[in-house]
C-alpha cells in the first residue's frame, strides 16, 4: 500500500518506519521538510518519501493522522478534503489539552459525551476514520513483545471495510484487535490514553499495554 503519514513528530516517524518495514510505500508529511528530525528520518530511511501535508494526503491510499490533538483539524484542512475523500484515515490522536496534569492525569478538551474523532468525522464526512494507536506509547507500536501474548488495540469507526483494513495492519504489526463499534466509542477509547500515561508520569513506567481478556 501507499501510506501517507500526516505529522512528523515521534509518533508519525515511528509509524512511518514501521510501515516501511512491512514493505509499504511511505510518505512522511510535515509542514517543513527541512526540519532536522525530518531530514534525519529520510537519511535513515532512504526508501521513504517526505512532503507537505497536501502532497502526503494525495499520495496515500491509507492516511495516518499523527499530530497533536489541538492541531488535528488544521492539519486535515492543509491536507485537503479532496485528498482524503473515500480514504481510510487512521486516527492516532488524543484530545490532550494544554494544561497542567493533576496527579499524573492528563486534561482533555473533550467531554465524556464527545470525542475528538467524532469532531473530525463530522468535519470531514467523506473520509473513513478509524481510531487506533491512541492508547499505547510509540515504543510499542510495532511488534510489541509481552510474555502474556499479543496486547489489545481498541479500534472504532463507522466504516466496516476501513476497520477491516486497519485490523489487517494491526495483525501485521503484532496486535490483537478489539472492535468497539462506531465512532461514538472513541469517547471511551481516547481516555485510555489518560490511564496509560498515569504509570509513566507517576513512576516513569512507559512500556505497558492493555489486554482484553475474554471468558
Amino acid at each position: 500500500m501507499k501510506i501517507g503519514i500526516i505529522g512528523s513528530g515521534i509518533v508519525g516517524r515511528v509509524l512511518a518506519t514501521a510501515f516501511l518495514n512491512e514493505n509499504n510505500e511511505v510518505m512522511l508529511g510535515t509542514r517543513d521538510v527541512s526540519k532536522d528530525e525530518v531530514v534525519k528520518w529520510k537519511e535513515e530511511n532512504p526508501s521513504g518519501k517526505t512532503g507537505l501535508f497536501s502532497d502526503t494526503a494525495a499520495f496515500g491510499d491509507v492516511i495516518v493522522l499523527a499530530v497533536a490533538g489541538t492541531a488535528t483539524e488544521e492539519a486535515l484542512e492543509q491536507s485537503g478534503a479532496e485528498n482524503l475523500k473515500g480514504k481510510v484515515v487512521i486516527d492516532a490522536t488524543n484530545p490532550i489539552a494544554k494544561e497542567a496534569l493533576t496527579n499524573g492525569v492528563l486534561k482533555f478538551f473533550t467531554s465524556l459525551d464527545d470525542s475528538l474523532m467524532e469532531r473530525l468525522q463530522k468535519a470531514f464526512p467523506d473520509a473513513r476514520f478509524v481510531k487506533a494507536f491512541s492508547s499505547v506509547g510509540n515504543g510499542q507500536f510495532y511488534k510489541p513483545q509481552y510474555k502474556e501474548g499479543r496486547p489489545t488495540m481498541f479500534i472504532c469507526g463507522n466504516d466496516s471495510g476501513a476497520k477491516h483494513t486497519v485490523t489487517d495492519i494491526l495483525n501485521a504489526f503484532g496486535w490483537e484487535t478489539a472492535d468497539m463499534g462506531t465512532v461514538e466509542a472513541a469517547r471511551a477509547i481516547e481516555p485510555l490514553c489518560m490511564l496509560w500515561c498515569i504509570p509513566g508520569f507517576l513512576n516513569n513506567q512507559w512500556t505497558h499495554a492493555f489486554k482484553l481478556l475474554k471468558a
